[in-house]
């Protein structure tokens, strides 16, 4: 790292998280529990589709594979964030340590990218699956799906590694204020005391990789699965096949209009609080329709659910 602004070489910065600076702290615990709220809804509906895909044998697919994957990350990227900005809220909580804050950036960060290639994925399985059904069983062997998520899984984490070293290797005062609720790639550049283009540039340059990238090759895939299901003669066979993939295109319109949120309120000419609001609006807005969407408009996953509910019901066979 290197040497601070103002104050001792040898000490470790510690960094301020201002959070929504024109929030009035009246009502600070009303936006308390409207994030606790959120962030129970989060960890209590990716765990119902964790718990459904796990003991349903009819779950057990490659699709529903996958969908657990997005459950974990989303469980994952929000308790990243979301624990500390109750703290915040509740107890005033706005100091973080030098290692705890890039953490939570490397984290954060890494975790969103792996949703977005996840996304990816499953847009891959649809295209072999409508595309090329006789090939199915052949291309989407437990293995290959295992091997599909795990780069997933590997790629997204090492993506943020070099803006992370780069950015903790920049020079902060000794108590640096962020003016986020998290520690957030940006936020933490600007908050720095060096020269912040080569760190804004590099930023832009990974989000440009891990946001277009996987978009590009999620639409790619639904050209050559459109094309593919217009083929098809019949009205009804049009409509199962395009039913399959409606569930995977509103959680891939859900992701990319929160990373729209987030780039406007960053780019335009808006208030700081817009900024880091977007940015909020990015970290749990997906995560929160995830298993709304599943559990909606799948009918497999809704039953799988439904009859877990119905197993706990007291004078169930199953329940207590």
């Amino acid at each position: 790292m290197e040497s601070t602004c103002n104050g001792s070489k040898d000490s470790s910065p510690v960094f301020y998280l201002v959070g929504i600076p024109s929030l009035p702290e009246t009502l600070f615990f009303l936006v308390f529990l409207l994030f606790l709220l959120i962030y129970l809804l989060i960890l209590v509906g990716n765990a119902l589709i964790l718990v459904a895909v796990g003991t349903e044998p009819r779950l057990h697919k490659p699709m529903y594979f996958f969908l657990i994957n997005l459950s974990a990350l989303d469980i994952l990227s929000t308790t990243t964030t979301l624990p500390k900005m109750l703290s915040l809220l509740l107890l005033g909580d706005h100091v973080f340590s030098f290692p705890a804050c890039f953490l939570q950036m490397y984290l954060f960060h890494g975790l969103n990218c792996s949703e977005a290639f996840i996304l990816v994925v499953m847009a891959y399985d649809r295209y072999v699956a409508i595309c090329r059904p006789l090939h199915y069983p052949v291309h989407m062997t437990p293995q290959t799906n295992a091997a599909l998520a795990a780069s997933a899984w590997l790629a997204a984490l090492l993506l943020p590694i070099p803006a992370v070293v780069k950015t903790s290797q920049m020079a902060y005062d000794n108590i640096a204020r962020i003016y986020h609720c998290f520690c957030d790639h940006l936020a933490l550049v600007q908050a720095s005391c060096s020269d912040t283009t080569p760190q804004t540039l590099l930023g832009f340059c990974i989000a440009m990789v891990v946001s277009f990238l996987p978009l590009l090759l999620v639409l790619l895939s639904y050209a050559h699965i459109v094309a593919s299901v217009l083929r098809i003669s019949s009205r009804e066979g049009r409509s199962k096949a395009f039913s399959t993939c409606t569930s995977h295109l509103l959680v891939v319109g859900t992701y990319y209009s929160s990373i729209a949120i987030a780039y406007v309120a960053y780019r335009a000419d808006l208030p700081l609080d817009f900024h880091i609001v977007g940015n909020v609006v990015f970290a749990i807005l997906t995560p929160v329709l995830n298993p709304l969407i599943y559990t909606l408009r799948n009918k497999d996953v809704k039953a799988a659910i439904t009859k877990i509910a119905c197993r706990q019901e007291p004078g169930h066979p199953g329940g207590p």
